[in-house]
C-alpha cells in the first residue's frame, strides 16, 4: 500500500509490527514475520532512512515507530518537493531542447525556399518525415504510386506509421492496384488496415504525396526519381489543392479489404485494362504505360495481347479502332 512513498512491503510489514509493538526487537520481529534476520534489518535501516523510524529516547540503541500521521506526511512532503524539483528541471530541459532544435535546424541539409523547404538526399526526407510524424495530431494522407513498394521504403514508413496509429492518429493511404499483386506491399498494407490505417487502391494515381495535418505538405521535387529530394510546403493554396486531388482520388478508390474491382458488366474490361487503353490511345509507350499504371513492361504486353485477342485485332492501331466502335474508350 505504501510501495508509491518508497516503502516496500517487507518495510511496511515490519512498521506495522513497531506500531503495534513498540518495544519489540530484531528477534522478536523475526519470530512474528516469519523473516530472516538480515531481510528484517535492511527494512529497519529503510524505514530510518524514510524517518519512519528515529532513535528511541528512553532505550539508547534503540528505535521507535513515528506516528503515521507525522510519519507518512513527511513522505508525501518528500515527493511533492521532489516532484516540483524535477518539473523545474524539465522546464529548462525543454527550453535547452528548444534553443538546440533552432540552432542545429541551420546544420541540415535541406535549402529554404519560397514557402517551403528543399530536402536533398533520402537521408534529409526521412529525418523530415521523422519530426512531422511525431507532431501529427490528428491525419495523415498518403499517396504511394509505383505499384510495389520497395522493401527499404517499408522498412524507413513501418515505425513512424506505428507509432502514428497507437496515438490515434488516422491514416489514410492510396496505392495503385498492382499492389494487390505484390507479396511485401500487400503484407504492410494489411499490418496497417490491422492497426487502424485505411487503405484504398487505384488502377492510376496522381504524383507521390504525403499531407499533414491539412498544413504540410511533402512532395517529390522529380516525381520520376524520388532519390533527388523532395519540397517541404506549408503554403496554404498548394497544400489545399493537394487534399482535394487526394479526396476526388480516395473517392474513386477501392478498399483494401473489399473485393477486387470488378470487370465492366458492359464490357468486360478491368478497370486497369480499360486504363491501359486509355493510356495507349493518347501515344504513351508500353514503358510509359507500365510506369503510370505501377506494373512491369512484360505486364502491360501481356495484357494488350490479350486485349488484342478479345477484339480479334492484328495490330495495335486495328485494336484501337475497334476498341473506339465498341464504345471502350
Amino acid at each position: 500500500m505504501l510501495e508509491l512513498l518508497g516503502v516496500d512491503t517487507t518495510a511496511e510489514a515490519v512498521y506495522r509490527e513497531m506500531l503495534a509493538d513498540p518495544e519489540g526487537g530484531v528477534a522478536e520481529l523475526c519470530e512474528r514475520l516469519h523473516l530472516p534476520e538480515d531481510a528484517v534489518r535492511a527494512a529497519l535501516d529503510r524505514l530510518a532512512d524514510l524517518t519512519l523510524l528515529r532513535a528511541s529516547r528512553e532505550r539508547p540503541g534503540a528505535l521507535w515507530p513515528v506516528s503515521p500521521e507525522r510519519g507518512l506526511e513527511l513522505l508525501l512532503r518528500r515527493q511533492e518537493e521532489d516532484l516540483a524539483r524535477r518539473q523545474q528541471e524539465l522546464a529548462v530541459s525543454k527550453a535547452a531542447v528548444a534553443r538546440a532544435v533552432a540552432e542545429y535546424a541551420t546544420l541540415r541539409s535541406a535549402t529554404l525556399v519560397d514557402g517551403g523547404e528543399r530536402l536533398v538526399g533520402l537521408d534529409a526526407i526521412q529525418a523530415k518525415l521523422e519530426t512531422l510524424t511525431a507532431r501529427l495530431g490528428s491525419e495523415c494522407l498518403g499517396v504511394m504510386p509505383g505499384g510495389a513498394q520497395s522493401a527499404a521504403s517499408l522498412a524507413a514508413s513501418r515505425p513512424l506509421d506505428e507509432d502514428a496509429l497507437r496515438r490515434g492518429v488516422s491514416l489514410r493511404t492510396i496505392y495503385q492496384d498492382s499492389v494487390r499483386n505484390d507479396p511485401g506491399t500487400f503484407a504492410y498494407t494489411q499490418w496497417m488496415t490491422g492497426l487502424g490505417g485505411r487503405v484504398r487502391t487505384a488502377p492510376v494515381l496522381p504524383p507521390r504525396m504525403l499531407v499533414f495535418d491539412g498544413t504540410t505538405a511533402v512532395v517529390p521535387i522529380d516525381p520520376e526519381n524520388t532519390r533527388a529530394g523532395a519540397l517541404c510546403t506549408e503554403e496554404p493554396g498548394i497544400v489545399a489543392s493537394l487534399v482535394a486531388l487526394f479526396e476526388q482520388t480516395w473517392e474513386t478508390a477501392v478498399p483494401l479489404g473489399g473485393d477486387p474491382r470488378p470487370e465492366d458488366a458492359g464490357t468486360g474490361l478491368s478497370p486497369g485494362e480499360r486504363e491501359l487503353l486509355r493510356l495507349l490511345s493518347t501515344g504513351l509507350t508500353d514503358d510509359a504505360a507500365a510506369k503510370r499504371l505501377g506494373v512491369s513492361v512484360r505486364t502491360v504486353r501481356r495484357q494488350m495481347a490479350a486485349l488484342m485477342e478479345r477484339l480479334a485485332a492484328a495490330s495495335r492501331f486495328e485494336a484501337g479502332l475497334k476498341a473506339a466502335q465498341r464504345g471502350w474508350l
